[in-house]
């Protein structure tokens, strides 16, 4: 059974001063978040500006961040687009690339039918080989893969789990009541991660955790082990740093918030811009005080 771990991080891919990825920098990040509560990568993601890199930079992408994990973490490629076929290609690429597992997006822009989701995942699922992980994000992708379409594909014995980012905890309820217990369910939400747990979810593909994985370890652990308070108090200061990660397009803040920290990840490609001032300005203080509040928590 594939183990993603309950705080799975959807890494940002940092630049240089050009725009390029800067594999230095790659390394010290890959690191760092190995350092602070991260149990798997998820490469080349939303997170990891997908849409604006290259099919040949993400197969380098992919084979950097193997090679720097050395097999210490599951490293999950972002590999989903809305053509099955270059889909199909970029998870063998993948695969030759030593990923551990795959993400698939379901398809934008084309708003398949949930017929064709089912054969869009069922077919690179299948031709592949690799453990999936199905992302479902409607906001993004203008379809939502309903609760029956998901039980439908965990019968498919390597799609594994499910990031779900509907919102909704009423469709994830109905896909861990229809699915084996094997099935893991993921919050792609990061504020939902406690309320996904209570409901029998598996844990957070997460942003927030590049600045706060060790308090999201904490949070989950506090509620494993029936510390139900202690739990909802790491929660609800979690909420407003989230909030602040994602109050101008991702991974614009995130990525601040990282270089203020001198982890370097660069900017961010057209058609996302980078934090000005006072956008700046809030999400430091939004950080600050996060850690100043956690301070006082065990």
């Amino acid at each position: 059974m594939m183990n993603f771990g309950r705080v799975s991080t959807a890494m940002a891919t940092p630049f240089d001063q050009n725009n390029k990825i800067d594999y230095s920098r790659l390394d010290k990040l890959v690191n760092y978040l190995l350092d602070n509560g991260t149990d798997s990568l998820v490469v080349a993601g939303t997170t990891g500006e997908s849409p604006t890199l290259s099919f040949e930079e993400k197969i380098d992408l992919f084979k950097a961040t193997v090679s720097i994990v050395k097999g210490r973490v599951p490293v999950v490629a972002g590999t989903g687009t809305n053509s099955t076929e270059t889909t199909l290609n970029l998870s063998l690429a993948a695969k030759e690339a030593g990923v551990d597992a795959i993400m698939l997006v379901a398809p934008y822009y084309s708003k398949p039918s949930q017929a064709g989701l089912l054969k869009h995942f069922t077919e690179v699922a299948e031709k592949t080989g690799l453990p999936v992980m199905i992302y479902n994000i409607p906001g993004r992708s203008a379809v939502n893969i309903e609760a029956a379409t998901m039980i439908e594909l965990s019968k498919v014995p390597n799609i594994v789990a499910v990031k779900e980012a509907s919102g909704s905890l009423d469709q994830m309820t109905e896909i861990i009541a229809g699915t084996d217990d094997q099935f893991l369910v993921y919050s792609g939400d990061d504020g939902l991660t406690l309320p996904l747990l209570s409901i029998g979810g598996e844990g957070v593909v997460s942003v927030t955790s590049h600045v706060a994985g060790i308090e999201m370890q904490k949070m989950i652990n506090h509620f494993l082990n029936g510390d139900l308070s202690g739990a909802a108090r790491i929660h609800q200061n979690l909420l407003p740093l989230t909030r602040a990660l994602f109050a101008q397009p991702s991974p614009s803040p995130v990525k601040a918030a990282l270089n203020k920290e001198g982890i370097l990840c660069g900017g961010v490609r057209l058609p996302l811009v980078e934090l000005n001032s006072d956008e700046s300005q809030e999400l430091f203080e939004a950080v600050k005080k996060f850690h100043s509040e956690m301070a006082g928590i065990s």
